[in-house]
């Protein structure tokens, strides 16, 4: 008798004695119903593949790639193109898989069952492995027909293979044009940078930081050349002003010998300008100078006359008074007019050399801003340059990685094995059903053993009497063997 659910190991032996025939009869009957529906239901069968993922010949240290987008984003982009609704519409036209059907099912729904039936599986790396994208994928195709299977299989890795190549040209097409329009703008960019940094030298030419020294020793040699001049100009204004005193000493040496002679001015007159003038020549020139040696003769004619008496007078006076100036009035004039001339080429000079003075000094002071912003132009057009050389450098890598793909030398899809027609089904598996039949007899005949003790109302220890009556044991009667049956029965009183 079973206590609230619970068995013991005594009622699991006295149940496998009475009902041991139910545990082979329930897994014989449920593995032949198993071995019964290999035979019934509709066979299945697997074509599969498996495509590697082969790296590029060249490595990718000569010829970097320029597509690295991974490997389980490309599949799973790939796997839904290749089974959309128009692929996979055409495989089923194509192939007429299900003949009976179009007219009583829809487009969609044989299109989904044809997709439930087609399975794409990674190949997962290997641990440790330092490259974790996966070595490649296995295709699997479902039928009810092996050829067709075959056949279905093959059409799909087909068109991964397509889709891969078409996949990856597209994105090196795209790639590179997008490479060539970044290089027209960059170009462009750095052709304006360049423009206005040409333009910005044109227009502070002589500001420039790199002139600031040269402007520098220039400024300091048009000062030493302002004030030679300076010094120049000075000489020439004394020549003129000295030569200017001597000819207004001629010029009153002239009108007073011209007043002697006229109106017989006295000797002592002449002589006493005379010796002015020769005090004056003394002082610039000296007592061997022509102009000083000429008039030291004039004072000594004057002091013979004033000896004489006054028949020199008399014979002076009576002599005809000159109309034109002596050739030393004349000379003077002329040295006076070459002073003019060159005190009119040094003050000439001289502005000139002030103006470039003050043209070097606002370059110089000018050179801090112009400074300033030239390093901004610089920047910005060294900024455009590496832009452009970087782009241009991506350009080439695109480029040759683009030839490389035509030559198909990149990374490609490889069909290791072409894909299997298959002998045996895969749907429904003979061991498997039978192994599943044969353990749901299990389970089943367990199920019913212990059924059947639950339900065995009983009473076959002294403890079951006392659960049942509630009542203590006095005496037990002994067990007699029954010979036809070889049971053993305990009876109670």
């Amino acid at each position: 008798m079973v206590r609230n659910g619970s068995i013991n190991a005594a009622d699991v032996q006295r149940i496998l004695l009475r009902y041991w025939w139910v545990l082979p009869t329930a897994m014989v009957v449920v593995g032949a119903f198993g071995f019964l529906a290999t035979l019934v239901l509709p066979k299945k069968y697997t074509s599969s593949t498996m495509v590697l993922v082969e790296p590029p010949a060249v490595s990718q240290e000569v010829v970097p790639t320029v597509v690295n987008e991974d490997l389980y984003r490309h599949l799973a982009s790939m796997r839904e193109q290749i089974l959309s609704r128009s692929r996979l519409q055409s495989i089923i036209e194509k192939f007429n898989l299900y003949p009976n059907k179009p007219g009583s099912e829809h487009m969609e729904d044989l299109v989904e069952r044809l997709k439930k039936s087609i399975e794409v599986e990674l190949i997962q790396p290997m641990p440790g492995s330092i490259n974790r994208q996966p070595p490649g994928f296995h295709v699997s195709v479902t039928f009810s027909s092996p050829q067709l299977a075959q056949q279905i299989c093959t059409e799909i890795t087909s068109m991964f293979m397509e889709q891969n190549a078409k996949t990856r040209i597209t994105q090196f097409n795209n790639t590179n044009d997008f490479l060539n329009q970044q290089l027209e703008e960059a170009k462009a960019s750095l052709d304006h940078q360049d423009a206005k940094l040409a333009q910005f030298k044109r227009q502070y030419l002589g500001s420039l930081p790199e002139e600031q020294q040269s402007n520098l020793s220039l400024l300091a040699g048009m000062n030493s050349q302002l004030e030679a001049t300076i010094q120049s100009l000075s000489r020439a204004q004394q020549d003129k002003t000295f030569n200017e005193s001597l000819l207004s000493q001629q010029e009153a040496t002239w009108k007073t010998a011209q007043l002697s002679a006229q109106n017989a001015e006295s000797n002592d007159q002449q002589l006493t300008a005379l010796q002015e003038q020769l005090s004056a020549l003394l002082a610039k020139y000296t007592p061997e100078h022509p102009d000083v040696v000429k008039v030291k003769a004039q004072i000594e004619d004057t002091k013979r006359r004033i000896a004489a008496g006054p028949d020199a007078k008399a014979s002076s006076g009576n002599a005809q008074p000159s109309t034109h100036e002596t050739p030393q009035m004349q000379q003077l004039r002329a040295k006076i007019k070459q002073d003019d001339q060159s005190i009119s080429d040094l003050t000439k000079h001289q502005a000139q050399i002030q103006d470039e003075i003050r043209a070097l000094q606002s370059h110089v002071q000018a050179s801090p801003m112009v400074e300033q912003q030239l390093k901004e132009l610089t920047r910005n057009y060294q900024t455009a340059l590496d832009n452009y050389n970087d782009l241009l450098k991506k350009q080439q890598k695109s480029a040759m990685a683009t030839d490389l793909e035509h030559q198909q030398e990149s990374e490609t899809f490889r069909v290791l094995d072409p894909p299997s027609l298959p002998v045996s089904p895969s749907f429904p598996k003979r061991i498997f059903f039978v192994g599943g039949g044969l353990l749901a007899g299990l389970a089943l005949a367990l199920g019913i053993m212990y059924q059947l003790a639950v339900s065995d109302k009983s009473m076959y220890t002294e403890q079951d009497v006392e659960t049942c009556l509630k009542l203590p044991v006095l005496t037990m009667v002994p067990s007699f063997d029954d010979s036809r049956t070889g049971r053993q029965d305990h009876a109670l009183r």
